[in-house]
């Protein structure tokens, strides 16, 4: 009995220690691992410094092409392209043990926190941009069998000097059961329909008191089918209307839910900031707004928030959602990205825009500080 309790016990350990090693991007220092480090990088093949790869316009490349079981633990990623917009052009996607459909679609800038397709600086726990372009990633991305990483080059120019490092371990164990997958979606509107163009400020009346309980027309950041948990989003906004983008609440839908499972109290609110965010960019490591704009057409913001402290779970499905201005009332722009972990197989995403509507640009949408302030908007 006693031995059978002692190998209980050190099965459980060893279950404990190899979970571990797959779920955190911080490994205990004080324990030897058991994992082996590898690097998939652009390294110069023949050893000396052209430490890059050219990528020709309409040109898929694969970054990581490996076996498992193993886990991503970091990215980098540098660009040179001349193209303007490049960060819009060039699309990313994830594919885990052989599936046909990515788990990960999005514009390259987009999953770094630059929905604008312009660079800037800004640091979080898992994702950050450091000085002259540099795009890190430390979501842990698990993979039982395969694990596979392309860029696509939708542009009209060649990237001309494509620079990566991609870290991962492999184990010499299976992954525990029930681990899950990492996933990333992208989604845009340009514009948000708003339903009235008639309006002059967000405070109104026949704006401010109109009631949303259950959020038909949100802004979608994802949708999934199946279980597990979301886990944050990077978004940006350009405003096509002036006063202030964000009155909008987030609003989750958890397992069928009609109503929101969860609801909040406006868009600076969930991303945890007040008052309109102020005046001054500011980024924290679950939660940032590293662009803040003016609150006049044409200003772009940028913000972010991850649930790491407590991601949402969902047992057969999550919708998470944000109005565009109370009552979805404004029609501005809106680019994001989802982040969520999963069992396999994912639903389906929503086909990725064609490249040029993926451009940030203003819309004739109406309404205050738009120039087609005659016109009316509405679903």
């Amino acid at each position: 009995m006693r031995q059978s309790l002692k190998a209980f016990i050190w099965v459980a350990a060893a279950a404990t220690a190899a979970h571990a090693q797959v779920s955190s991007w911080q490994p205990d220092l004080t324990r030897q691992q058991e994992y082996a480090q590898h690097r998939s990088s652009s390294s110069d093949p023949v050893g000396a410094n052209a430490d890059y790869r050219t990528v020709a316009p309409g040109a898929t490349y694969t970054v990581l092409d490996t076996d498992g079981p193993g886990t991503i633990s970091h990215i980098w990623f540098t660009l040179g392209d001349s193209e303007p917009y490049s960060l819009k052009r060039i699309v990313l996607r994830m594919y885990w043990d052989g599936e046909q459909t990515p788990s990960v679609e999005t514009p390259i800038g987009d999953f770094f926190g630059l929905g604008l397709g312009e660079y800037y600086m800004w640091q979080s726990e898992m994702l950050s941009v450091g000085g002259e372009r540099a795009l890190n990633c430390f979501f842990p991305m698990p993979f039982a069998h395969h694990a596979r990483i392309t860029l696509t080059n939708e542009g009209k120019r060649p990237i001309s000097a494509l620079y990566y490092n991609i870290d991962y371990r492999t184990y010499p164990h299976t992954l525990p059961a029930g681990t899950l997958y990492f996933h990333a979606q992208y989604r845009q509107a340009q514009p948000n329909h708003g339903w009235t163009s008639d309006w002059r400020s967000n405070g109104q009346a026949s704006v401010n008191d109109r009631p949303n309980l259950d959020g038909k027309e949100n802004y979608v950041w994802m949708e999934a089918s199946g279980h597990g948990q979301y886990i944050g989003v990077t978004m940006s906004i350009l405003q096509n209307q002036d006063d202030w983008w964000g009155e909008g609440d987030d609003m989750f839908f958890i397992d069928g839910a009609k109503q929101p499972s969860i609801a909040g109290t406006g868009s600076e609110d969930y991303f945890l900031g007040a008052w309109g965010f102020g005046s001054t960019p500011f980024s924290y490591p679950l939660y940032g707004a590293p662009v803040i704009g003016d609150g006049h057409a044409g200003s772009r913001t940028s913000v972010y928030r991850f649930h790491l402290d407590s991601p949402i779970p969902f047992s057969t499905s999550m919708r998470a959602t944000i109005e565009h201005g109370n009552a979805n009332h404004r029609s501005d722009n809106f680019y994001s990205v989802a982040y969520w972990y999963q069992a396999e197989p994912h639903a389906a995403f929503p086909p990725l825009p064609p490249v040029d509507s993926r451009i940030p640009t203003m819309q004739l949408t109406g309404g205050p500080g738009n120039p087609a302030s005659n016109r009316t908007s509405s679903h």
